[in-house]
């Protein structure tokens, strides 16, 4: 094999452009490969569990409050605006005294106050443990509502407003 000009390698000069250290670039950090990531403490436990503890917090408060007030002795808590100026009940209508009822554990009365908020006691329940778990185990929790969901409940809330202000559905008034 003959080594002639045309197939032999240009002679190197030194470092070329391509191969010159460029200065970083503003805004840009340089690649750093992935580092393991240090396992999580009790302290990071903690601190993920700090919002659902706190808002377990506020609602036994609230409840603990409720419990303590009875809503049924005038004179505690506002009337509904709605009852008072229409004759009509609102789906919140005996929420209080529902919560009251639940607080003391008779699931009939608070049934009876106010069925759909002792739906969303049990609702809110089997979602704060499920939030509960997944941020112990340092899982992001999220719900997506589209509008879908945000329209049916609507719907349920004005078909039990309805329901329960007409005669047949006199078992659900308060």
């Amino acid at each position: 094999m003959d080594a002639s000009p045309t197939s032999a390698a240009p002679p190197s000069h030194g470092p070329g452009p391509a191969d010159a250290p460029r200065p970083p670039t503003p805004g840009r950090r340089p690649f750093l490969p992935p580092a393991a990531a240090p396992a999580p403490g009790p302290g990071a436990r903690l601190r993920r569990l700090a919002v659902p503890v706190g808002v377990m917090a506020a609602v036994v408060g609230a409840f603990g409050y409720v419990g303590a007030v009875d809503p049924n002795e005038p004179g505690h808590y506002p009337v509904c605006p709605l009852l008072r100026l229409t004759g009509l009940y609102c789906p919140g209508c005996g929420g209080l005294r529902s919560a009251h009822a639940f607080a003391h554990g008779d699931i009939a009365a608070a049934l009876g106050s106010n069925a759909l908020a002792v739906a969303g006691y049990v609702f809110f329940a089997v979602l704060w443990v499920v939030w509960t778990v997944r941020a112990a185990r340092g899982r992001p929790m999220s719900i997506a509502a589209g509008p879908a969901l945000w329209w049916g409940i609507g719907a349920v809330l004005i078909v039990f407003s309805v329901v329960r202000n007409l005669p047949l559905g006199a078992a659900l008034a308060p």
